[in-house]
C-alpha cells in the first residue's frame, strides 16, 4: 500500500509540474501576445500622428502658398491699375500739349517717319486738327524735313483718322506706312515703360 501511495504521488507531483508549467507558458503568451498588441497600438497611434502632422504641414502649405498667390494677384492687379492710370495721364498730357510745342513733336515724328521710310514723297494722315496744323505750317514742315535729309520731300494731306496726336505717314503707293500716333508709340514702348513705373511704384 505505501508503494501505491507513492506512485500517486509522484503522479500527482508530474501532474503539477505540468500544469503550472502549462499555465506560466499560457502566461508567457499571454504576456507576450499582450505586449505585441501594446506595441502595435503604439505604432499605428504613431503612424496617426504622423499622417496628421503630414496632413497638417500639406494643408499648412497649401494655406501659405494660396496666401502669397492672392498677395502676388492683389499686387498685380493694383500694379495693372496704377500703370493704367500712368497711360491715361500720358495720353491725356499729350493729347492737351500746347500747340507750339505740339507742332514741333510733330515735325520730329514726320522726319522719323520720312526717314525709315526712305522716300521723297510722302501722304501724312492724323486728326482733324493735327492736318491743319501740318496743312497750315506746309512750308515749314518740308524745309525742317529738307534741312535735316537734305533733300525735297512732296507731302500730301491725307484722310483725318482717330487718334490723339502724332501722325501716321505712308508712301504715295500707300502700302508701306510707318505708325507714329501717340496710341502707337506708347503700344510700342509699353513693355518698357511697364516696367519702369512698375519699379518706379513698387521697387
Amino acid at each position: 500500500m505505501e508503494g501505491a501511495k507513492l506512485i500517486i504521488d509522484e503522479i500527482h507531483r508530474e501532474a503539477e509540474q505540468k500544469i503550472n508549467y502549462i499555465i506560466n507558458e499560457a502566461r508567457e503568451q499571454a504576456e507576450q501576445i499582450k505586449k505585441e498588441a501594446e506595441r502595435r497600438a503604439q505604432s499605428k497611434a504613431e503612424w496617426i500622428i504622423r499622417k496628421a502632422q503630414t496632413q497638417a504641414e500639406i494643408e499648412k502649405s497649401r494655406i501659405i502658398a494660396n496666401a502669397k498667390l492672392e498677395i502676388r494677384r492683389k499686387k498685380l492687379q493694383t500694379q495693372e491699375t496704377f500703370i493704367n492710370e500712368v497711360f491715361t495721364g500720358l495720353k491725356e498730357r499729350l493729347s492737351s500739349l500746347p500747340e507750339e510745342e505740339y507742332f514741333e513733336i510733330v515735325k520730329n515724328l514726320i522726319l522719323q517717319a520720312v526717314a525709315e521710310l526712305g522716300e521723297t514723297r510722302v501722304r501724312i494722315s492724323s486728326n482733324e486738327a493735327t492736318l491743319q496744323m501740318i496743312a497750315g505750317n506746309i512750308e515749314e514742315v518740308k524745309s525742317f524735313l529738307k534741312e535735316k535729309l537734305g533733300k525735297e520731300i512732296s507731302i500730301e494731306i491725307g484722310t483725318k483718322r482717330e487718334t490723339i496726336g502724332g501722325v501716321v505717314v505712308e508712301n504715295q503707293e500707300g502700302n508701306v506706312r510707318v505708325d507714329n500716333t501717340f496710341e502707337a508709340r506708347i503700344e510700342r514702348l509699353q513693355s518698357e515703360l511697364r516696367s519702369i513705373i512698375a519699379k518706379a511704384l513698387f521697387g
